[in-house]
């Protein structure tokens, strides 16, 4: 049996933006399901989960992410994977709830029974049922960002990155949103985050700072290891 790919692979990877350089010689090798990135802001944590999701090309190095060069096979990435941001708003594209839902489904051209039945479906999963004819934008904070995570999780990708999904949330909703995220249902995460006990829940912890990995490995030594600069 040929062994699933890693989800993120890279080697001597740089991005530059705006004629600064904002990753530097990045390598990894990540097969684990779940993986925390973090570190400061202006890390280049953010722009490292962009470049994974196919949102920003790399400058140089080598890049996989489920085994498909985000530059050479943009497609096939974008069929695989869904984004996740810290403002709910800037995701939320339609008038109502189950629109906006069933906008994410566009580029398959299913059949309407199907699409509307795997948005209805979705929606239950994240208990918005209830709320599929509701304004959009009328929701609270917290039910906004389930909303993205349905607008990601209807399509069944493959990996979500997640990029500070829970900034903005009280507790009751942070640890909902943490719990489909990290939930066991076949997909695989990059999570972005600065929230420190959610990164421990995950498989593996990455640390930035300066553009630069300066720690990989388990969440609790990695954190640990964290919050030792941020001590200083």
């Amino acid at each position: 049996m040929t062994p699933a790919p890693a989800t993120v692979r890279c080697d001597g990877l740089a991005v530059r933006l705006g004629g600064h350089l904002v990753l530097d010689g990045v390598a990894l090798a990540l097969p684990q399901r779940t993986i925390a990135v973090i570190g400061e802001n202006g890390s280049g944590k953010s722009t490292f989960a962009r470049v994974v999701a196919g949102l920003v090309p790399r400058t140089a190095g080598t890049l996989e992410v489920l085994g498909v060069d985000p530059d050479r096979d943009a497609a096939a990435l974008r069929d695989r994977t869904a984004l996740v941001l810290s403002n709910p708003d800037a995701q939320i594209l339609l008038p109502t709830v189950a629109e906006d839902v069933a906008f994410s489904l566009r580029p398959q051209r299913l059949p309407r029974s199907e699409r509307d039945a795997r948005v209805a479906a979705t929606l239950d999963r994240f208990g918005l049922g209830d709320l599929a004819g509701r304004a959009a934008h009328d929701l609270s904070g917290g039910q906004k960002q389930l909303l993205a995570l349905c607008g990601a999780f209807v399509r069944d990708p493959a990996l979500v990155v997640a990029d500070e999904p829970t900034a903005y949330l009280d507790a009751r909703n942070a640890r909902l949103v943490a719990d489909h995220l990290l939930s066991d249902a076949g997909h695989r995460v990059v999570l972005v985050t600065h929230d420190l006990a959610l990164a421990r829940r995950c498989d593996v912890a990455v640390l930035f700072a300066g553009g630069r990995v300066v720690g990989g490995g388990t969440p609790d030594d990695v954190v640990a290891a964290y919050e030792r600069v941020l001590a200083c």
